[in-house]
């Protein structure tokens, strides 16, 4: 918005200083990670007070967590509210990947919302229920899906190869809505302890910054061998704006947290990682820098799956972050360990831009 109002008003200057993705970039965290730390406290207070008693805490869930009852949920908001405002702010309004990006975050969040709201309303850890949740998702992807697509080509680049691809066609429309729903409820399902999901999401939009804005250039893109789509470069000043809200918001969740993200944050912040990976044509990357995400959703997906053929568990609990505190890892211990991951996993998402 302020690229377009410097061009609109000739402030040549300042026009030039913007027209720089990189800087817009900077811009964006820092603007981001300021409106969060100075709306945190008094938005904490404000979510605390309305609450009450705060998110509903699993009975059946690790014992240590019973200590977290009263604690605030829906923090996602705060995010939310720093990375809008910081889009709106520093983003090219006229490129079609930021309102894509922009509805699956705002939609998958506010379908989030809807979802903690029940759950603080109704005093259970339910929710809204998990069909509709879904169906949501899918009509939020599916509209992001058809704007993506009408920029880029439908095929499915294999990372590690240079110029190999899968021609999906038709088939590319579904393919990209289950990436975001897929990356929103992966996110959702790592978000269960202070700070796990915060910094890992965090790691990743670094990450898919530096991928954006090499996809984006022609002549980087080339000597690269990635593929090039022309103005996704925009999407690393998004990617940015999720570092800084994120930040802000860790400033808030760092154990012992003074409020949870909720579903609000978690399945925003996911579904744009999906929508930011569709648009540069890194899907299968994001299954790598996000591996921690992919196991703590194969967790969950594994442990239904064998308990209703078996009657047994392959996990003392999952998601799998619950598995290891049943074995006696401190909750910090978990976190930091996970995070370790998630860094190792990002070296090896970028590595994929030149073994090739």
């Amino acid at each position: 918005m302020l690229y377009l109002l410097a061009e609109y008003f000739h402030f040549e200057g300042l026009a030039n200083l913007i027209r720089y993705q990189t800087f817009r970039a900077g811009a964006a965290m820092m603007t981001a990670l300021v409106i969060g730390l100075i709306i945190g406290p008094r938005f904490i207070n404000m979510l605390r007070v309305r609450q009450g008693k705060g998110q509903p805490i699993r009975e059946d869930g690790p014992q240590t967590h019973l200590a977290k009852r009263g604690t605030p949920t829906m923090g996602g908001l705060m995010i939310l509210i720093s990375l809008v405002v910081s889009m709106l702010l520093w983003m090219d309004l006229n490129n079609p990947f930021v309102w894509a990006c922009l509805a699956v975050t705002i939609g998958f969040g506010a379908i989030g919302f809807l979802d903690d709201y029940d759950k603080v309303t109704k005093r259970s850890h339910k929710g809204v229920s998990g069909k509709i949740r879904l169906f949501l998702e899918f009509c939020v992807a599916g509209v992001a899906a058809y704007i993506i697509v009408s920029q880029v080509n439908t095929n499915l680049y294999v990372p590690f190869l240079s110029n190999r691809y899968i021609p999906l066609g038709p088939f590319y429309y579904v393919f990209a809505a289950v990436v975001m729903v897929g990356a929103g409820n992966a996110v959702n399902l790592t978000d269960g302890l202070d700070g796990l999901a915060t910094m890992p999401v965090i790691i990743a939009a670094g990450t898919f910054a530096i991928i954006a804005y090499l996809a984006g250039r022609a002549d980087y893109a080339v000597y690269l061998g990635i593929p090039h789509v022309p103005r996704a470069g925009e999407l690393a000043i998004l990617c940015t704006g999720i570092m800084g809200a994120g930040l802000a918001f860790l400033w808030f969740n760092a154990p012992p947290a003074a409020v949870f993200m909720g579903d609000t944050g978690s399945l925003a912040l996911g579904g744009a990682l999906g929508a930011i990976a569709v648009a540069a044509h890194h899907e299968i990357v994001l299954g790598i820098v996000g591996g921690l995400f992919v196991l703590e959703a194969a967790s969950v997906i594994i442990q239904v799956f064998w308990f209703k053929r078996t009657g047994r568990r392959v996990f003392r609990m999952a998601p799998i972050h619950h598995h290891f505190e049943q074995k006696g890892w401190a909750e910090s211990t978990v976190v930091i360990r996970f995070w370790i991951v998630s860094i190792i996993l990002a070296v090896i998402g970028l590595s994929t831009l030149k073994l090739r």
